[in-house]
């Protein structure tokens, strides 16, 4: 899935702050002097530099050196933090000319070293960088924390905040100086003494356990590979298996066959293979990362992350974690985010009962002598499937090409955002891998430059798993133009060589998420960088839109065509999709909700009171979780919520969002034009897309509406009873 500068040092307050930083006035002394030190050699220090080369300046990627990466940190550390002494110590009154417009534009050279951070953390990461990772971890969110520990600057941001000015400044001005001053309030700036002081303790703690939690899944998924030899593949389709045998060529176990720890090789072994007790340990492996009782166990770290988050916002005066980290959401408080999930959790556990009869049907009529366990789930679904519907997803994934989908998903966006989207030639924009790739966006009509797309579509060792967007660069007007530099992340098995890489349906649809928050970033029209910090269960809801185009006709009927024979999908097979939408819905719904109740559950609970597993199994025995079905993130590997705090008490936001993604589908159905309509795309790009988080999420949502969302659509959506 979205990691901008702001959740990579895994501080929420960042969330609110943007670019900014800052310094109490004890520090300033040895900050400067830092910055002396450090300056000879920051000049030459590459990951500090602005960007150079064509497009308004891209990333350095090809000049990557991590021995540069420790000095770059400390160096614009110092340097921002002399910016940020300058706006504290301004003796002129304060403005939003002088104090929010000068914090906007400081921390340009931190946002370029955490640029380079980003790429070593999620897309080349290694024991090197850890090392790095751990020692400099606690002492950025020590920098951090004197952002809201500096009471001059909060002193003069407050003053813009309640001054006679705000009537005067723009709407977007207005709503970052709101969020400006709501990071400062919200994450201390109102403490004390020891109060302060314990407050940026706790930071650089949990800054250090949110890494050594991350870096703890990671090294399970990379040391957890099941190596099978030809007898064992029995049911894997051709692709699967060509992939696996690439996949073990790249470990140097030629001849054998990789399936890797991550839900891209597991989800299709569990799907397809005959061998039920390899499926039990493929299934076992995965679900048990951080949970191995070894030196990358994070049960503890739970704990003590839970414990420190609880004390912290004590110290704001707050009763839980939920209560202080939803106050700025959408859904205000943890009651109505769990109001939504409880509206919707009776229907998803009741199709779960229809899905788990109809496929102990299955093996009871094929004699097979066992009870469905949750390693049959995905294996025996599809047996339903193509019992139910005659579909067979096998045959579907023929029709999935990545390249062609891609080009699908550059159609759909010069229809509704009149994008263009161009090759730029290999060598001309520096990559960090040779898989990476990059196209020029420009606006159709008037060729204008847009930014670039970069596109890091597979798998391999060092990456971390799942798919997400980032920026290297965000659009702003404020201080002259920056256009976008956009990133989309993927990990794909790659095909074999000479062959295209295949994809499953839940994987297409994945695509097109992700491409929807890179059309998020680059149809931005926002001025200021703050206007693209986002609210969480609002972000996921461009994306999770844009998933619906992938069903269109326009696309159907061109761009999914078999990879042997460049046949057009045939409609019969299109139909059977269509018809079997809402199959497995039980499914999907409850793994994924059962994480985000847990999440609820975890920051609204004494963590005095908490072993995560006994908790872990004794909530989901209270929500009535069918035992065939884990969730979709167990704990000991729950990174949205333990490897920082972006998603914290927020993975509920995915289907806040959702809400929100089928009440709007509905707009598009209903219109003429249908999925293409050109006067609801108009709306859709400027007041859901293009305006960022410079306007409150539910005024923008309604001025595309004309009302707020239903949950009503959501229900109809996945075939759930709207009564219940």
């Amino acid at each position: 899935m979205n990691k901008p500068l702001r959740s990579l040092i895994s501080l929420s307050v960042v969330l609110a702050l943007g670019a900014c930083s800052a310094t109490t006035p004890e520090t300033q002394t040895s900050a400067t002097a830092d910055n002396q030190a450090v300056q000879a050699a920051s000049e030459q220090n590459v990951l500090m530099a602005p960007y150079s080369g064509p497009y308004g300046g891209v990333p350095a990627f090809d000049k990557m050196d991590l021995a540069l990466l420790k000095p770059a940190m400390q160096a614009s550390m110092a340097k921002n933090l002399a910016e940020i002494e300058a706006i504290a110590n301004n003796p002129e009154p304060p403005t939003f000319a002088n104090t929010i417009v000068e914090m906007e534009k400081a921390g340009d050279e931190l946002g370029r070293v955490f640029t380079y951070w980003g790429i070593w953390s999620s897309n080349k990461n290694s024991p090197e960088f850890r090392a790095i990772q751990g020692e400099m971890a606690p002492k950025i969110s020590a920098f951090f924390s004197k952002i809201t520990q500096n009471e001059k600057l909060f002193a003069r941001v407050k003053a813009v905040y309640e001054s006679d000015e705000m009537a005067t400044l723009s709407p977007e001005e207005q709503r970052i100086t709101w969020l400006t001053y709501n990071g400062f309030a919200k994450n201390g700036a109102t403490l004390e003494g020891d109060a302060k002081k314990r407050y940026a303790e706790i930071n650089q703690q949990l800054a250090t356990l949110h890494t050594q939690f991350a870096n703890n899944v990671l090294a399970d998924e990379e040391g957890y590979v099941l190596y099978l030899k030809e007898d064992q593949l029995s049911g894997l389709p051709d692709s699967f298996v060509k992939a696996a045998a690439a996949a073990a060529k790249q470990r140097g176990r030629e001849g054998e066959y990789a399936i890797t720890n991550t839900r891209s090789s597991m989800d299709p072994f569990l799907t397809y293979s005959d061998q039920r007790d390899l499926r039990e340990k493929v299934w076992r492996t995965y679900y048990n990362r951080g949970n191995n009782g070894d030196e990358h166990d994070n049960n503890a770290l739970i704990k003590q992350i839970l414990t420190l988050r609880d004390e912290r916002v004590g110290l704001l005066g707050y009763d839980t974690y939920s209560e202080w980290m939803l106050q700025d959401r959408m859904a205000k408080n943890p009651e109505n985010a769990m109001g939504l999930m409880k509206k919707v959790w009776p229907a998803a556990i009741a199709r779960v009962k229809e899905e788990v009869a109809d496929m102990q049907a299955i093996a009871d009529q094929r004699g097979d002598n066992l009870t469905i366990k949750p390693w049959d789930y995905r294996y025996y679904a599809e047996k339903v499937r193509k019992a139910k519907y005659d579909l067979d997803s096998d045959e579907v994934k023929q029709y999935l090409q990545l390249d062609k989908l891609r080009e699908a998903m550059f159609y759909v966006a010069g229809r509704l955002f009149n994008f263009d989207f161009t090759p730029v030639p290999d060598g001309k924009v520096p990559v960090f891998h040779e898989d990476v790739k990059v196209w020029e966006v420009t606006d159709k009509t008037s060729g204008e430059h847009i930014g670039l797309w970069y596109l890091d579509p597979f798998a391999r060792t060092g990456k971390r798993s799942g798919a997400w967007a980032t920026t290297y660069r965000s659009h702003t007007t404020f201080d002259g133009k920056d256009t976008v530099l956009s990133s989309n992340n993927s990990n794909f098995v790659k095909g074999a060589d000479g062959e295209p890489t295949l994809i499953s349906w839940d994987d297409a649809e994945t695509y097109f998420h992700e491409f929807g928050h890179a059309l998020h970033f680059l149809s931005a029209t926002v001025a200021y960088p703050t206007s693209h910090s986002g609210v969480r269960d609002y972000t996921e809801f461009q994306s999770q839109l844009l998933e619906r185009w992938l069903t269109t006709d326009e696309v159907i009927n061109n761009y999914l065509v078999h990879y042997k024979t460049g046949e057009p999908i045939p409609a019969e097979l299109v139909a059977k999709i269509k018809k079997a939408a809402t199959f497995n819905e039980g499914f999907k719904t409850t793994e994924y909700m059962a994480s985000a109740i847990m999440d609820l559950l975890y920051h609204t609970t004494d963590p005095a009171t908490i072993e995560p597993q006994a908790f872990e199994k004794e909530q989901l025995a209270a929500l009535g979780m069918p035992a065939e079905i884990p969730m979709r993130h167990r704990s000991t590997h729950f990174g949205h919520i333990f490897s920082g705090e972006g998603y914290a008490s927020s993975y509920y936001g995915y289907m806040w969002a959702e809400v929100l993604t089928s009440d709007a589908a509905e707009a598009f159905a209903e219109a003429p034009g249908g999925f293409y309509d050109e006067e609801v795309a108009e709306k859709l790009v400027k007041y859901l897309f293009s305006i960022r988080n410079a306007m409150p999420p539910e005024e923008a949502y309604r001025k595309f509406r004309g009302r707020d969302a239903k949950v009503e659509a959501l229900m109809r959506d996945r075939g759930f009873p709207v009564s219940m």
